[in-house]
């Protein structure tokens, strides 16, 4: 796909916005990293060495039986380092906290402050902060780029529609849209998650049912300007179909409120999940949630390592969102690049 001139123009506008790039690029090394959490933050040993033979725990599963014990569930690692008089050698992951396990070796009542084996800290049932931060970043970013991307197609496909269409197709989906929009969100999710249970799938599904609304009402104006323009018309009069209409001419020239918005979307999104989490309607415990450690933090206020990792990890992560957006919306603009005196 040959890229054009005027969108290479905006990427060279974006990029010397140097505290929009450079977000960028920290926001997406952090995410990509934070996909190997899975394996990198966990009580699992990357390689492990026992009576001669290799192991690799973090993305193999081993029964205890392997290790000379007597049940065929997975063994604890971290006691089988101490408790099995064998020849055996590990590489623990950089971070070894499972941030679904309490730390029982620890003396004394939940939440533990920080110390060297915990750096952020535990939180009230004694599990790591540092890895419920870094595992619940992952959902949350995954979640909220699920969301945007569902939410901006739906929000494309019927805003797009309503402005091609026009008259009074427009005027029954605009109708729709508002009645649709003024449902309560929150009960809604409140139903039905008392009804299905509350899963990450479900949450998205959801929510990008409402997320849609504010982008179509965008879509819409773009596509009611657009079809009516010189060469829209042309294209039509030499008998081409509505589809290439739609998808070839108009559409390409409409996505500027998308690009645009996509980042602020996102912040939406992790904001929104954030706080179902915050209220307990969102994912189901025992998920590393960023919500969830807000309102754990709430509830301990003598523990404020929880409150203040977790608010500092959010704050971090929506102004780097925010700059990103920022960048992108100046680098959109076509006047961004004039000098008025």
């Amino acid at each position: 796909m040959r890229i054009s001139q005027e969108t290479k123009n905006k990427w060279i506008r974006f990029r010397k916005n140097k505290r929009a790039f450079y977000s960028l690029v920290i926001l997406v090394v952090a995410y990509l990293a934070s996909l190997t959490s899975p394996w990198t933050v966990n009580d699992k040993p990357l390689v492990m060495l026992f009576n001669g033979n290799f192991y690799f725990p973090a993305f193999f599963h081993y029964s205890e039986t392997e290790f000379g014990g007597v049940y065929n569930t997975e063994p604890d690692y971290k006691k089988l380092l101490y408790s099995v008089d064998a020849d055996i050698w590990v590489i623990m992951p950089p971070i070894p906290h499972d941030p679904l396990k309490a730390d029982l070796s620890l003396e004394g009542t939940p939440p533990f402050p920080p110390s060297a084996s915990h750096l952020l800290g535990t939180d009230a049932n004694g599990r790591d902060i540092l890895s419920r931060l870094i595992h619940g970043f992952r959902i949350c970013l995954s979640f909220s780029l699920c969301l945007t991307v569902l939410g901006t197609l739906l929000g494309i496909l019927i805003g797009g529609i309503q402005g091609y269409l026009g008259r009074y197709f427009d005027t029954l989906f605009q109708r729709g849209i508002e009645i649709w929009s003024s449902l309560p969100f929150l009960y809604v999710v409140i139903l039905i998650g008392s009804i299905y249970g509350r899963s990450f799938l479900l949450l998205i599904l959801i929510m990008a049912a409402f997320n849609w609304i504010s982008l179509s009402y965008y879509m819409r104006a773009e596509f009611l300007k657009l079809r009516s323009m010189p060469y829209v018309k042309a294209a039509s009069m030499l008998g081409l179909s509505h589809r290439h209409l739609f998808f070839k001419e108009i559409l390409p020239n409409a996505l500027t409120p998308v690009v645009t918005l996509f980042p602020f979307t996102l912040i939406g999104g992790i904001g929104s999940l954030t706080s179902l989490d915050f209220l307990g309607f969102g994912l189901q415990p025992p998920t590393p949630s960023w919500g969830e450690l807000m309102s754990q933090g709430l509830n301990h206020l003598y523990a404020p390592w929880i409150s203040i990792s977790t608010v500092a990890a959010l704050f971090i992560t929506l102004l780097l969102a925010t700059f990103i957006g920022e960048g992108v919306r100046d680098a959109m603009d076509p006047k961004s690049g004039d000098r008025y005196e």
